[in-house]
């Protein structure tokens, strides 16, 4: 009995593949040029992109050839920017943009972090939902009124009650030295990091949401706590998802304008006080752009432009390479 319904299934299964296999040729031509325009397509749209980058870069260069040419080299090492003279140098800029971006990160990575895992691993579905949907609210918010906010209630605040105590405790060292004022790099370092957390926060969350739940209940039925769990089986897992998150929120930081350029008080100098004001890249070409006259201030302007292309350039490259060693260091260890 077993054997007869077992034959006659195997005649069902090769009636259908024979039925298959008549039908098949005369949709093979359909399906292949529904393929033939899918990858045509895709492909396109991928290159559209580079072409975009290709022309952005062209135009930078070309709008900036004469400062190019004027300046050289030393437009990357200069300090000084006097438009008045015609002298114009990035030098003071490149490092208030990289100073305010990496202390911006400082400040955070911790705390989006936290929220991610707060998200995703601690708070109960309902109070987790709400809680995603307000960080993720802070992202919409304009930079200009980030700056309001910044100038009318952080930097006096930071001024009157953060800075003297840094001051008080570390005031022994020359990054937090001199004069206590609202507008500064500090004011810019921590609106940035303001504006940075739910783009960190939201793609962490995600990274870790999508962690095979048998990760979490095999190191919890090794006798791990909550926190051994997560710091064991959830953020190891996802640590090449947090690095992207990391670098996405750098990018957003090095190339804020508004907000940065209203609290950071645009100054051309270079210091190491957090206290003193400072500038950067974007900030600058922000507020000079339109007062440019002469066309080699128009045209270091653009360079600036390009000097912060290149830099997100060069920094998602290093962040490729990154996530790369990472990802290959973990598939030998697994080995």
């Amino acid at each position: 009995m077993r054997e007869a319904r077992l034959a006659e299934l195997e005649s069902s299964v090769a009636e259908k593949l024979a039925v298959v296999k008549r039908e098949r040729p005369t949709h093979t031509g359909a399906r292949l040029f529904g393929d033939r325009v899918f990858n045509t397509t895709t492909f396109l749209l991928a290159l559209l992109i580079l072409v975009l980058l290709l022309g952005l870069a062209i135009a930078l260069i070309y709008d900036s050839f004469p400062a190019i040419k004027h300046f050289g080299l030393s437009f990357i090492i200069s300090r000084e920017w006097d438009p008045v003279n015609e002298e114009y140098g990035a030098l003071p800029f490149i490092y208030g943009t990289f100073v305010s971006s990496i202390l911006a990160l400082i400040i955070a990575v911790p705390l989006s972090l936290g929220v991610a895992l707060c998200l995703s691993e601690m708070a109960p579905d309902w109070l987790s939902t709400r809680l995603g949907f307000l960080v993720d609210l802070l992202a919409a918010i304009p930079s200009v009124v980030y700056g309001l906010w910044a100038i009318f209630v952080m930097g006096p605040w930071l001024r009157d009650h953060v800075e003297p105590l840094l001051q008080f405790w570390f005031g022994w060292t020359p990054f937090f030295s001199g004069p206590k004022i609202a507008v500064g790099m500090l004011s810019a370092s921590v609106i940035l990091a303001i504006m940075i957390i739910p783009y960190i926060s939201s793609v962490c969350t995600d990274v870790f949401r999508v962690v095979p739940h048998f990760q979490r209940e095999a190191a919890l039925a090794l006798g791990a706590t909550k926190w051994e769990m997560v710091m064991t089986a959830v953020i190891p897992y996802g640590f090449t998802g947090v690095i992207g998150a990391v670098i996405l929120g750098l990018g957003r930081a090095l190339g804020e304008t508004i907000a940065v350029a209203m609290v950071i008080g645009n100054s051309s100098d270079i210091s190491l006080s957090l206290f003193k004001p400072s500038a950067t890249l974007a900030s600058v070409i922000a507020n000079e752009f339109a007062e440019a006259t002469s066309d080699l201030h128009v045209a270091a302007l653009i360079e600036l432009g390009l000097v912060l292309l290149i830099l997100g350039i060069v920094l998602n490259v290093v962040a490729r390479a990154l996530v790369l060693g990472v990802s290959a260091r973990r598939f030998e260890g697994g080995d």
